[in-house]
């Protein structure tokens, strides 16, 4: 899978941002979104609303959002799944049972992780990988972390390329991996493929020292973003957190 698979290249305003802007504003969303009380329903739609205005600058359809947002599928089932398995006081809906405290932790959980994983999306979706860890450089993350993912996204693609290249080798000797019985040699290829991985990042390690590596990645040069520039980025941010705010003032 690339490295850019999330990232939809356009020209809206949100696209335009300096990236250390956007990853400020979706942290401190995020916050807001969790600390907001879990019995203010009506937050949590004034929350969506501001998400759904940021959408339509950015001019992504919904539905690119949605198909991506599967990877919270078993945290939905769990929310699911706590109104019948939880304790306390119980209350009966369409003549079944359910637990109040389980109720209102599923709801906790579906609320909050979806729109986590939403703002994320919108994140990834209007920033490109390598911007985000220039983004990152720029607001003094530790080094180590962003060494760390400038090399992941870099190598990810070859790594990935080395999986193929081994499967279609597995496959041509007669291996079909729809068998059960041939999970051992899936699980010899997964191994293997560590090693080399292994071996190259040695390699790459040696030919960067060999070419001055000092163990910091340069930060690419930037205009900066100015007061104005803040401003409009931290608006949703804002938004949020006077939700949340008054959430917290109400409930």
């Amino acid at each position: 899978m690339s490295a850019t698979v999330l990232h939809r290249p356009g020209d809206s305003p949100v696209h335009r941002l300096p990236p250390e802007v956007k990853v400020v504003c979706a942290f401190a969303a995020v916050l807001c979104v969790v600390a907001t009380p879990r019995a203010a329903f009506w937050a949590f739609g004034l929350h969506l609303l501001v998400l759904l205005a940021v959408w339509a600058v950015v001019r992504v359809p919904p539905g690119w959002y949605a198909r991506r947002a599967l990877i919270e599928v078993p945290f939905v089932l769990l929310a699911f799944v706590l109104p019948f398995t939880g304790g306390g006081p119980r209350t009966d809906v369409l003549g079944v049972s359910v637990s109040v405290d389980g109720a209102l932790a599923g709801w906790n959980i579906l609320a909050k992780g979806t729109l986590g994983v939403l703002v994320s999306l919108t994140l990834a979706a209007t920033t490109h990988p390598r911007d985000l860890v220039a983004g990152l450089q720029r607001l003094r993350a530790p080094r180590l972390l962003t060494t760390i993912a400038s090399l992941m996204l870099r190598y990810a693609e070859v790594i990935a390329a080395e999986a193929r290249r081994m499967r279609t080798a597995r496959v041509c000797r007669g291996h079909d991996p729809r068998f059960l019985w041939q999970a051992a040699a899936t699980a010899r290829g997964i191994g293997v493929l560590f090693l080399r991985s292994y071996e190259r990042g040695e390699r790459v390690h040696l030919a960067m020292l060999a070419r001055g590596w000092t163990g910091a990645l340069p930060v690419p040069p930037s205009p900066g973003a100015g007061p104005r520039r803040w401003l409009a980025g931290l608006t949703p941010a804002l938004l949020a957190a006077l939700v949340c705010g008054t959430a917290l003032w109400t409930t």
